[in-house]
């Protein structure tokens, strides 16, 4: 008995040394780069940092966050923000965020409120900690401007892991529940109220190539830039339209894509409607459209129900054989 003990002793001594060691490092390397982000001339602020959970876990709380980039115009304000990870599993992370943050960007100030938002991230087990998988969940997300412009997603999960095909390239996943966009932007896609105040789902499956690897260098400067987007699935739907979509695309060095996506298209009338009002598309180009694509339909068998591809060459996008408009350009920098 004198030696079990002993051993279990020496064995709880060890782990809390492992632990104290561990919790140690995760709290001067958080503290270390929010140092870092001040001598780059970011703002950096919090009034606590702490790691706790022993014997198995780091969790790192830090309050009352503030965190700047002056350069770029964007910012973050949190009343606390967690980091949590099992202490056997040092490159396994949960972040949860508070129920209440703001997020600043160029343009305008966001207040985000959430009943849950958190993240399950695995990092490869390296300085760079590129992004091996993510897995955001969000539970009754309200994000607003002001009192009067508020969007909201009842639930969504996004997801993201390495691909096995290609370099730099993400599995994404996708897929949200009654989105409610705000005033402003319920005016710009449907500026005559044809459809429901609500998105009743989007779904999206789809795997993301780019020229440079996610990974704490890319949060730290330059961002990746699109290379290859190959559209596995996408089923939207919203009153009585309902949008479906699969194929792939090239995207250039200017950041223009080449290829084709299969679009599916049910009372795709609406839509020509949609993009008239909103201006996307002159009325006169959308009646030609709607007389061409009309007559499409009809050789499918249902007026109602739209099988076309969505095409891009020569920075110019265009239905079947009838361009709409210049291709966007996807190019970040």
């Amino acid at each position: 008995m004198r030696i079990i003990f002993s051993l279990l002793f020496l064995a709880s001594a060890v782990w809390f040394g492992y632990w104290f060691v561990g919790s140690s490092a995760h709290e001067a390397g958080a503290k270390a780069w929010l140092d870092d982000r001040q001598n780059n001339g970011w703002v950096a602020d919090y009034s606590d940092l702490n790691v706790q959970g022993f014997p198995n876990r780091f969790d790192t709380t830090i309050t009352d966050l503030n965190i700047a980039d002056p350069n770029q115009g964007w910012a973050w304000i949190a009343s606390q923000f967690q980091v949590l990870s099992l202490s056997y599993k040092p490159n396994h992370f949960i972040a949860v965020w508070p129920e209440a943050q703001v997020v600043s960007t160029p343009h305008k100030k966001y207040q985000i409120n959430s009943s849950d938002m958190r993240a399950s991230m695995v990092f490869e087990p390296n300085t760079t900690l590129a992004i091996d998988r993510i897995t955001l969940t969000l539970e009754n997300l309200k994000i607003a401007t002001s009192a009067d412009e508020q969007s909201a997603i009842s639930s969504a999960v996004f997801a993201t892991r390495q691909s096995d095909t290609l370099d730099f390239a993400h599995d994404i996943a996708f897929d949200a529940k009654n989105f409610l966009p705000s005033k402003t932007l319920k005016s710009l896609i449907d500026p005559k109220s044809l459809l429901p105040a609500e998105f009743e789902t989007v779904t999206v499956k789809l795997t993301a190539a780019f020229d440079a690897p996610w990974d704490r260098l890319a949060v730290e400067g330059r961002k990746p830039n699109l290379t290859q987007l190959d559209l596995t699935s996408l089923d939207a739907k919203w009153g009585e339209m309902q949008l479906q979509a699969t194929g792939q695309v090239a995207v250039d060095a200017q950041g223009y894509p080449t290829g084709n996506i299969s679009v599916r298209a049910k009372n795709w009338q609406d839509m020509i409607e949609l993009a008239i009002s909103t201006g996307a598309l002159d009325a006169a180009t959308g009646r030609s459209l709607e007389k061409g694509l009309g007559l499409v339909a009809l050789l499918s068998g249902n007026k109602n129900t739209l099988d076309v591809p969505l095409g891009f060459s020569n920075r110019i996008m265009s239905i079947g054989p009838i361009p709409i408009g210049p291709a966007p350009r996807l190019k970040r920098n």
